[in-house]
């Protein structure tokens, strides 16, 4: 299966690194190329495009059965559509904050859909979790303090960010 995930950040580089663990021909589509080294390398995927790069998105149409969508900013979802096979899946997880409005031709002429996600259940998450303890699967942070919140919403802000930003509560003072 030639698997594709939109945006790397901290859900992206997730679905990455299960596409991966599945045995996936895996791609990540992400804005400029500023990730791509680290996302060959340390997330082991097959391919990375820039979304920015004309080029690259065409030579990728029709090569992908299954794209999950981590995007939460606006963005032409038509341009990733182009991207799927026949009868390709189009799964969205991250949430624009805007409605996306779609032509519905480029879905009909190749069987595609879409689909969202959010959450599993109790049994689904065990699974999950059980198929990371097995596949070493872990989520790659960068540690704050409190006090580097307002740097970290900066540097969030400007896509600064490897994948996700954690907390640590212990440096919170009463």
């Amino acid at each position: 299966m030639r698997f594709a995930v939109i945006g790397l950040g901290g859900l992206g580089h997730m679905a990455a690194k299960f596409a991966v663990a599945f045995g996936c021909h895996t791609t990540i589509i992400s804005r400029g190329t500023s990730k791509k080294e680290s996302s060959l390398r340390d997330l082991k995927v097959d391919q990375y495009i820039d979304s920015k790069n004309e080029e690259e998105m065409k030579a990728a149409a029709r090569s992908f059965d299954f794209i999950i969508s981590t995007i939460s900013a606006e963005y032409d979802i038509l341009a990733y559509i182009a991207l799927l096979r026949k009868d390709g899946q189009f799964v969205v997880v991250g949430s624009p904050p805007v409605p996306i409005a779609i032509r519905q031709s480029p879905l009909i002429g190749k069987r595609a859909s879409i689909s969202g996600s959010l959450i599993g259940g109790i049994q689904e998450t065990q699974e999950m979790l059980d198929f990371c303890g097995k596949k070493n699967i872990t989520c790659d942070i960068e540690t704050i303090s409190v006090d580097n919140i307002d740097e970290a919403y900066e540097r969030t802000v400007s896509g600064d960010v490897k994948y996700r930003f954690v907390i640590d509560m212990s440096t919170l003072k009463d």
